[in-house]
């Protein structure tokens, strides 16, 4: 369906939550979303993986070792990454982990290629994986109470999608970018109840959902969503006090000013527009220090 065709009916609902899945349904098509139901009910593939992440990426070739590394050893056994037109090392970086089987590398140029993206990982990977984690490459998984992610999914089996919460770092006053990984170099992060942090990324389970809605909300066709603590979702994210106890997003949005600046440049995933310069200000958030 046309977006703003969609856009126009899902708006009519009033229910926050519910607009937003319908938003995604209704992209995704209604009559696509009911044959998929159909075509899944009878499926018994049992899943090759319990969990993949999904992303897109552009230039971020310098982050994606300890990116992946991070992830793999909190249990991830795939990832299925989208290159839009990356000029960097982000090939040479990947080259290893695509030979090993890790990665699947797909390159996906064009602009506004995110929702695309997700689009075509979750149609070809609908039995692959139990559950397909849609997050970027600024952001870290980190499980609180858990030793790995399975570990916390296991008890989330019945949703069909799992919120979890941001954690937003600042930059800790770094100007220009230094040796080291992301998650050593920036240490502070912002207030657990910021406004940012209400912000969520979603595990799905690709079965049970037909899109994303944006990169925060999936589009489920049956199923409950869950949020971390193991409740059903009935509100939407904005309208939550987040949950950073058992699992969080490290999300660190800006790293220092020399790097936010080379993100900027690279552009969006989503809308063709620049961030605004006042981003850096807004994002560089630095009230706890979790070394303390």
């Amino acid at each position: 369906m046309n977006k703003a065709l969609a856009e126009i009916i899902a708006g009519v609902i009033p229910h926050k939550m519910t607009r937003n899945r319908w938003r995604g349904v209704l992209r995704y098509g209604v009559g696509n979303a009911m044959r998929l139901k159909n075509r899944l009910k009878g499926d018994r593939t049992l899943p090759q993986y319990y969990l993949a992440v999904c992303a897109i990426a552009k230039n971020e070739g310098p982050y994606m070792k300890e990116w992946i590394e991070w992830h793999r050893s909190k249990g991830v056994e795939k990832f299925y990454i989208y290159d839009n037109e990356s000029t960097d090392c982000t090939k040479e970086v990947l080259a290893p982990y695509i030979e090993s089987g890790l990665v699947e590398y797909t390159y996906q140029p064009g602009r506004k290629q995110q929702l695309a993206a997700y689009d075509d990982c979750f149609e070809k990977h609908r039995t692959d994986a139990r559950w397909i984690a849609v997050i970027d490459l600024d952001e870290f998984i980190v499980p609180v109470k858990d030793n790995t992610i399975p570990d916390f999914l296991r008890r989330m089996e019945d949703y069909a999608s799992v919120e979890i919460n941001w954690l937003v770092y600042g930059s800790d006053g770094a100007k220009s970018k230094e040796p080291g990984g992301v998650m050593e170099r920036f240490r502070k992060h912002s207030r657990p109840d910021h406004i940012l942090n209400y912000h969520v990324k979603s595990i799905v389970d690709p079965r049970r959902v037909c899109s994303m809605v944006g990169c925060h909300e999936a589009a489920r066709i049956e199923g409950k969503a869950g949020d971390s603590h193991g409740n059903r979702i009935t509100r939407c994210f904005r309208d939550r006090m987040p949950q950073q106890d058992v699992i969080r997003i490290n999300h660190y949005a800006v790293k220092s000013y020399e790097e936010f600046l080379q993100k900027r440049a690279r552009g969006r995933a989503r809308i063709n527009s620049l961030r605004d310069l006042s981003y850096f200000a807004e994002y560089d958030l630095n009230d706890i220090d979790d070394r303390d």
